[in-house]
């Protein structure tokens, strides 16, 4: 009997369905050159090759149609098992996990819990901050019942979700940066910086954040990558580059030697609440939803 990962069977049928790497990798939240790791590994734990690659993607090969048929039900009665048991933990000691990525909801943060213990007495909120390499905040893989999200995220179209608010985009830097003179920064300005990025398993949450749609196509240099924001914080504040951020971050996260301005000409960000569809039923997670729409800030 061959014991195989998940995690590689998650990653083939991802390929699989995709029919390429690079849009496999983004939903994965992982690199190219790893996933190309994961399917060798696998390929090589089953003795089969799984695949045809050629310039146009990844085929699957006859062994690889046969895996690739029963591989969604083997995950998703894995999924369901290991979601059910972590949540039966929660369950008994009347614990909700909620992710959340850098602020969580900001200033209304408070206020949800607050609201969603007067729903659910002797129920306690436990927050779990996940680092940037995955924008879902803990959801994709069921670490956590329930997440706030920064929108939009890879994987939004499998998951529920509720917009909460919406603010603009400012720019943190080196307060020793000559554009830090200026009250408002023209987002054009910033072209020519280095970025402070996401990590590439973030997929194009990464490219969001970089407004790379939003430079008329040009060219985004990276200066240095962060996956938290202590991380992301000292990679400003010594000058290895720029990043765009939500206004709140000036707020949430005042550092000397890290300048935060206004930027015209870049769209704003939204965050908002999201939880597996799984959880439709949950009346614990509805709970917090509503909690998080009623703290919403209104206009």
């Amino acid at each position: 009997m061959i014991d195989v990962d998940t995690r590689l069977l998650r990653s083939f049928a991802t390929v699989a369905e995709e029919g390429q790497l690079t849009r496999a990798a983004e939903r994965l939240f992982i690199s190219q050159p790893a996933l190309t790791k994961q399917i060798r590994q696998l390929e090589g734990q089953l003795g089969v090759e799984l695949f045809t690659r050629s310039r146009a993607g990844m085929a699957l090969t006859p062994a690889g149609k046969a895996l690739s048929d029963r591989v969604q039900g083997v995950l998703a009665t894995w999924d369901a098992a290991l979601r059910d048991t972590r949540a039966a933990v929660s369950r008994a000691s009347h614990v909700l996990r909620v992710g959340f990525v850098a602020s969580a909801a900001n200033e209304a943060t408070p206020e949800i819990i607050g609201g969603f213990a007067r729903r659910r007495p002797g129920w306690r909120v436990e927050l779990r901050q996940i680092d940037w390499s995955d924008p879902t905040a803990g959801l994709a893989d069921g670490q956590v019942d329930v997440a706030l999200v920064r929108l939009p995220f890879p994987g939004q179209d499998t998951l529920r979700v509720r917009e909460l608010l919406t603010e603009p985009r400012w720019v943190a830097l080196s307060a020793e940066h000559p554009l830090a003179a200026l009250d408002e920064i023209p987002f054009r300005r910033l072209w020519d910086e280095p970025c402070v990025a996401t990590p590439p398993e973030s997929g194009w949450w990464r490219d969001y954040w970089l407004a790379t749609e939003e430079r008329g196509g040009h060219p985004v240099r990276i200066g240095a990558v962060a996956r938290n924001p202590d991380e992301w914080l000292a990679a400003i504040a010594y000058g290895h580059g720029v990043s765009l951020t939500p206004e709140s971050s000036a707020r949430f996260y005042p550092r000397p030697g890290v300048a935060y301005r206004p930027v015209s000409g870049v769209s704003p960000s939204s965050m908002g609440v999201a939880w597996a569809p799984a959880s439709d039923h949950d009346a614990v997670v509805r709970d917090f939803v509503d909690a998080c729409v009623r703290a919403a800030p209104r206009g």
